[in-house]
């Protein structure tokens, strides 16, 4: 027991030393604050993770106590002293493990609290940078006025001071970051990082003094300004009061006194205009440091000044011109009378000279003599015009010297006489012009007279019908004569104007201009008289050169028309010979521009315009024959297109029912019996609309045959013939499987009758009667209905569906308008739907009862006429309402209809089920021609002045313009 107690002892403290060794050892290795701060967290939280370990070695050391103290109580004294020493040595261990952990921890706790300190600091003065830079980064703003500057160099100075103040901060950090660098030595803190931030807080710095030395600029640049204003302000109110005392001094000085005065004002004024102009270069310097608003206050107070300068200039030269005028009024009217003296007696001279020139001569005169005499005359009015204003001035000098005091009598006596000898002279030579001018004019008229005389005997020898070549050259030599004549006249424009005035001469050469033109018209006529005489022989030639190609080229186009009336093997052949055929369409649009173009060459020769007429008539019976074959052509095609949508869509359906019919058939032994049964009773129950869909293909194809090549008949008749065995292996199918189910599933009477009708649909021939199963006949002969109440059955079906043909007919014949009228129409049609499926069970119940009532034909025909009825109904309420195509519609549904009764009518009934078919129709068929008729007699309700009466396709079927107004012509 000793010695267990004894390892025990031994055993627990060489676990707590090696636990305590090894904390020691990863405190070692986590015992540094070098390096980057996410080391330094996770030392951090490692030595958390250590110290967190310590009550584990507390725990540990009362563990070793606990065994010390059982093995000391049990062993001898000789081994107590090895246990105690022991004891001392781990106890000693684990003090200095403790201690280890506490500093170790402690120390890199405080480096960590030290770095995020500084980093928080870091942080506020990178912000306080950044909003320093945000603030002193845009540009100075610009100011209203003096004190607005003012203010806004206080602002800055105060950024200036903060800006300073914040050095002691930057050096604060950069000692921290300078302790922290030697304790971690993280490049976050190392010297460049220092550097940055002064370099940061420098540029700022520089920033906010070169802010505060702009505004200092702006600031005292302004003052200066302010105090030029100040100073131009006084000296132009002392200028104002020296200007005031001037003019308002009495008479007692001289008038030279006066002037000499003024003159010392005037002379301080223009140079305060050097004032202003200084002070508007100064202006301009402050308004580029001023706010918009600031800028326009200065200009104005600017305007202001120079407007004070300029009204201060007008009233001191006001003043001075006033003296002047005084002073220089005496010598005025001397020097003025002199200079009237002179000017008479010159004006005087210049009359008596332009009297000696108009002496006419003696003798008769030529053209060219008149035309000299004439333009003298002219000359001499036009110095006398001139100097009439010398007149005007002689009479104005007079005035001027009556303003003054002195005697002017003699000085009027010499006017007066001058204005007599000028009216004299004037008089002579205006009548002289005139004589001249009277003669020139018949002179100048005479080539428009003859030229008068020479035109009726031209028009005549054009009007003649068959007139001499000598005689349409002459002519032509005196028109080329009278065209030198009038171009002369119309070259003479100046010289017209100067003899006939503007207005009379514009006339004459409008009247020269309109014979000149009437003589082109001559003579081009002429010259085509002489043209067509030389051309009549020439015309023949070309003509026949042009007429063989064009007729060679009309008789290509009919070889190819005839060998386009082949029918086509396939659909991509009729699109083909389509396109074939617009060719030839275009083909003979270009023969008509070449038709036309040789019409223009023969109007004049009777028989080559007979040639034309006739080779025009074939153009146009080719070109019609070409336009039906067209129409035929895409006729064909779109038959063929509904054909092949309506084979495929049938196709695709019996493909889809085949796949369902045989999922039934491999689905035979499940348990859902009845749901498979109901499934497939709804599967039955579109056959019959589906067989009408297959009869209408095989309408479809037949007449997609009667427009197709044997070869393509033979093709549809094979699509048409595997169409039917698909459909019938289908039909047996379905009815096999139904009646295999029937049999095998109990349900109820009402749904094996409906099970029993429709296997009987299906096993029997489109539009034939079924066969009666005798187990329902014997049901329905066992429960007591006699003959009479059967045939009584068939009669109320018979009435109740003429009475529904009625009503549709009746409501199909309105014509709704507005939004009521229809939403009335389709509350109809719906109605009569509703109705449907009663009308149905009815007829099921006749089906059923057909061997009791007797005559299959007569059943027949009541079938025909209830699925007539289906299909008008169904026809009407999914074509739109007002839609023109409804009528056209109806009619199709009605024609199909009737030809799949004759189609599927055996062949010994055919003229029965003919004469049945139109006996169930004509009603319709009646109401369509009605309708038909009405829409001929619609334009004869219009206007009587309507071009829609005038046009001749008024009454067709082909889209037209319709103009709703009287005539244009």
């Amino acid at each position: 027991m000793t010695q267990q107690l004894q390892d025990e002892f031994d055993s627990s403290v060489e676990n707590a030393e090696a636990w305590m060794k090894a904390i020691q050892e990863r405190l070692r290795i986590n015992d540094n604050t070098k390096g980057p701060r996410s080391a330094l967290e996770a030392r951090l939280r490692e030595t958390e993770k250590i110290r967190a370990l310590e009550p584990e070695g507390s725990l540990k050391m009362d563990l070793i106590l606990v065994k010390a103290d059982a093995a000391l109580r049990s062993i001898s004294e000789d081994k107590k002293h090895e246990v105690l020493s022991k004891l001392k040595d781990i106890k000693a261990l684990w003090e200095e493990t403790a201690i280890y952990i506490t500093h170790c921890h402690s120390r890199i706790e405080w480096v960590w609290l030290h770095w995020s300190e500084y980093l928080k600091a870091q942080d506020e003065f990178y912000t306080w940078i950044h909003n320093m830079r945000v603030t002193l980064e845009p540009d100075i703003e610009l100011q209203l006025g003096l004190k607005e500057k003012q203010w806004q160099l206080s602002h800055a100075q105060i950024l200036q001071n903060d800006v300073l103040n914040q050095s002691v901060l930057l050096e604060t950090l950069l000692e921290e970051a300078a302790s922290l660098f030697s304790r971690i030595g993280d490049p976050s803190v190392d010297e460049d990082a220092q550097k940055k931030m002064r370099v940061e807080y420098e540029g700022i710095r520089q920033e906010a003094q070169n802010r505060v030395k702009l505004l200092e600029m702006i600031t005292k640049e302004h003052e200066q300004y302010s105090a030029s204003v100040h100073q131009f302000q006084s000296w132009l109110n002392g200028v104002t009061e020296r200007l005031n005392c001037c003019i308002g001094e009495a008479t007692k000085s001289s008038a030279e006194d006066k002037l000499k005065a003024l003159k010392e004002i005037a002379k301080d004024i223009r140079s305060g205009g050097k004032k202003w102009k200084h002070l508007e270069n100064q202006c301009a310097e402050v308004v580029q440091n001023t706010s918009p608003l600031g800028s326009a206050r200065l200009k104005d107070e600017l305007e202001e000044l120079r407007k004070a300068l300029e009204q201060l200039k007008l009233r001191s030269s006001e003043e001075e011109e006033r003296w002047l005028k005084i002073q220089q009024s005496e010598s005025a009217y001397e020097s003025q009378a002199r200079q009237l003296e002179a000017d008479i007696q010159k004006l005087k001279k210049d009359l008596q000279r332009l009297e000696n020139d108009l002496d006419p001569g003696e003798g008769e005169k030529t053209e060219d003599e008149f035309v000299a005499l004439w333009r003298k005359c002219n000359a001499t009015r036009a110095a006398l015009a001139a100097e009439e204003s010398k007149i005007e001035r002689l009479k104005a000098q007079l005035k001027e010297l009556l303003r003054f005091s002195q005697d002017v009598q003699p000085h009027a006596d010499s006017v007066v006489s001058a204005i007599q000898q000028y009216q004299s002279v004037r008089g002579k030579a205006s009548k002289m012009s005139t004589d001249t001018e009277t003669r020139l004019r018949r002179l100048i008229q005479n080539p428009l007279q003859s030229f008068e005389q020479w035109k009726p005997s031209v028009q005549m020898l054009l009007e003649t019908p068959e007139p001499e070549l000598a005689h349409i050259e002459a002519a032509l030599a005196e028109s080329s004569q009278f065209k030198e004549k009038l171009m002369t006249l119309q070259l003479k424009k100046d010289y017209l104007n100067d003899v006939l005035g503007e207005e009379k001469a514009e006339s004459f050469l409008q009247e020269v201009a309109e014979a000149s033109k009437e003589r082109e018209i001559l003579h081009r006529s002429l010259l085509q008289s002489k043209s067509k005489l030389q051309n009549l022989v020439l015309q023949h030639e070309n003509f026949d050169a042009g007429f063989a190609p064009l007729k060679k080229k009309l008789s290509a186009i009919k070889a190819k028309l005839d060998l386009e009336k082949e029918p086509q093997p396939d659909l991509l052949g009729k699109k083909t010979q389509l396109q074939r055929l617009q060719m030839i369409q275009d083909d003979l649009a270009e023969l008509a521009i070449h038709m036309e173009e040789l019409e223009k060459l023969v109007q004049s020769n009777t028989t080559h315009r007979h040639e034309m007429n006739q080779l025009s008539s074939d153009s146009q019976a080719v070109k019609r024959s070409l336009e039906m074959m067209i129409q035929q052509s895409e006729d064909h095609i779109q038959k063929h297109w509904v054909y092949n949508d309506k084979l495929s869509d049938l196709q695709q359906w019996i493909s889809v029912t085949r796949g369902k019919i045989d999922s039934f058939q491999d689905a035979d032994g499940d348990q859902n019996a009845e749901g498979r049964l109901e499934d497939l009773e709804r599967l039955l129950a579109e056959f019959p609309d589906k067989e009408i869909q297959l009869h209408l293909v095989e309408a479809h194809g037949q007449l997609v045959m009667e427009t197709s090549s044997p070869e393509e008949t033979a093709h549809v008749q094979a699509e048409l013939d595997q169409l039917k065995e698909s459909w019938k292996s289908l039909k047996e199918m379905a009815t096999g499987l139904l009646k295999k189910w029937q049999l095998s599933i109990p349900v109820s009477d009402k749904k094996k009758k409906r099970g029993f009708v429709d296997s009987r649909w299906m096993s029997r021939p489109a539009f034939h009667l079924f066969d009666v199963d005798p187990n329902h006949k014997q049901e329905k002969m066992g429960e007591g209905q006699s003959t009479s109440s059967q045939l009584k059955l068939l009669h109320d079906f018979e009435e109740w569906l003429r009475g529904e043909n009625t009503k549709l007919t009746k409501i199909l014949a309105g014509t709704p308008s507005s939004a009521e009228e229809i939403k009335a129409h389709h509350s109809k049609l719906e109605e009569l739907q509703s109705r449907v499926p009663h009308g149905q069970r009815l007829f099921e119940d006749l089906l059923h009862l057909h061997p009791v009532i007797g005559s299959s034909e007569d059943m027949e025909e009541l079938r025909y006429r209830w699925m007539l009825y289906k299909a008008k109904l169904r026809e009407s309420i999914t074509s739109p309402v007002g839609d023109n195509t409804q009528t056209t519609a109806l009619s199709s549904a009605i024609a199909l209809c009737s030809l799949v009764c004759v189609l599927q009518k055996r062949s010994g009934g055919v003229c029965s089920y003919l004469h049945r078919v139109c006996r169930a129709a004509l009603p319709l068929q009646l109401l369509l021609l009605l309708l038909l008729l009405l829409a001929f007699l619609l334009p004869l309700a219009e206007e009587t002045h309507s071009c829609t009466l005038a046009n001749n396709f008024a009454r067709s079927f082909k889209l037209m313009l319709r103009y709703e107004a009287p005539p244009p012509t």
